[in-house]
């Protein structure tokens, strides 16, 4: 099939609400919402073969030659000219094998990353890997002519992280997909690999995928999301594989931290669903109250002194805040009464004078077009 003229492609970025590291294991829920910032990916035809890449999160005109399937520098280092564009190129990688699987070759062309959610190239925590991820798997899918529904798309996008890192949950990647408000449930990203590798990835698309949920939710009904930068990065990465290495991990504790933080997710669907805002607030801090114990047991440093500066002037307002996603710095979230507005305005000063940047973010729908 003739490939399509140059087109794009964008992903929302995402905050985590609820469910942060229990969600790490399969089946385990979380609530997430993306972002109305985006990560834009620029599929354009290229003459010759193989692949060219740019990002503005990464190194720029890089020539990439496919060798056995998978893309390589043409000085043959590898490692160097991977640097830095990880996620793309396992995205496009993990394109090519499902058309080789039906007798197509990636045409050459060339790719480019624009992305909204970091600040001089500092990224702000909002998921830019994810979102690099589910817009490159849609725009070289669909510039290769391929028709994929949100799920497949979110199933390549899933195969394509899991190769560089399977310890990482997921739900970026649904919450870029979906848009909105979303419930998820993680599938195993050790099983699943190995179904794409010893069936392929055309049936990994369509074989059940145990512990994997998504649905979407209602916005919190009367209440408005405010969300704080601390303006320093954190590594989800180091920080979940650093609680994986600590034999914290299997014991009773976990297993409470487990149990608590799943009561308290299910608790917060039925409060969405109900457009109940006060039973929403008593469980953004009930898992606020959670991490704070799974970091005082295991010393992970997941509030840091901003995130805890973000959260107290929040709950002096009549607020509840925590954390979002695996802390260490990055993002904070804060749910008000939307009438509010005045002690909304006094907690962004309050967060400003503590070093806690507002970032205006609202929920975004699902984005593959611009």
């Amino acid at each position: 099939m003739t490939p399509q003229p140059a087109l794009v492609r964008r992903a929302p970025g995402k905050l985590f609400v609820a469910g942060e590291y229990a969600v790490v294991d399969p089946g385990n829920p979380a609530i997430l919402v993306a972002v109305d910032r985006y990560v834009s990916v620029t599929v354009s035809p290229l003459a010759g073969t193989g692949v060219e890449m740019s990002s503005d999160l990464g190194p720029s005109n890089v020539r990439f030659a496919w060798q056995d399937g998978r893309l390589a520098g043409h000085a043959g280092d590898e490692h160097s000219a991977r640097a830095g564009l990880a996620h793309l190129t396992s995205a496009v990688e993990t394109v090519a094998r499902l058309l080789a699987e039906h007798g197509r070759a990636l045409p050459a062309f060339g790719i480019t990353v624009d992305s909204a959610l970091h600040e001089n190239g500092t990224k702000y925590g909002l998921g830019s890997s994810g979102a690099v991820t589910v817009a490159a798997v849609a725009a070289v899918a669909a510039f290769c002519g391929l028709t994929l529904s949100p799920e497949e798309r979110y199933r390549l996008a899933l195969l394509a992280t899991a190769a560089i890192d399977p310890k990482g949950s997921g739900g970026d990647l649904a919450a870029s997909t979906w848009g909105g408000w979303i419930a998820y449930r993680a599938p195993d990203r050790t099983a699943v690999l190995d179904l794409a590798r010893r069936q392929g990835v055309t049936q990994a698309l369509r074989a059940p995928w145990p512990g994997f949920e998504v649905r979407r939710l209602p916005p919190p009904k009367g209440l408005a999301l405010e969300v704080g930068w601390t303006g320093t990065p954190a590594s989800t990465p180091s920080l979940v594989s650093g609680l994986q290495r600590r034999t914290w991990r299997g014991s009773a504790s976990h297993q409470r931290f487990v149990q608590r933080t799943t009561d308290c997710v299910r608790a917060a669907v039925a409060a969405l669903e109900q457009g109940d805002p006060r039973s929403l607030l008593d469980q953004i801090r009930r898992a606020k109250g959670e991490l704070a114990r799974l970091d005082d047991e295991v010393g992970l440093g997941i509030f840091t002194t901003r995130l805890t500066a973000l959260c107290d002037a929040a709950e002096a307002a009549g607020g509840a805040a925590k954390p979002s996603g695996a802390g260490g710095g990055d993002c904070g979230i804060a749910l008000f009464d939307a009438e509010a507005q005045r002690d909304i305005a006094h907690v962004r000063q309050r967060w400003a004078t503590a070093g806690v940047r507002p970032l205006p973010l609202g929920s975004a729908a699902e984005g593959n077009e611009k």
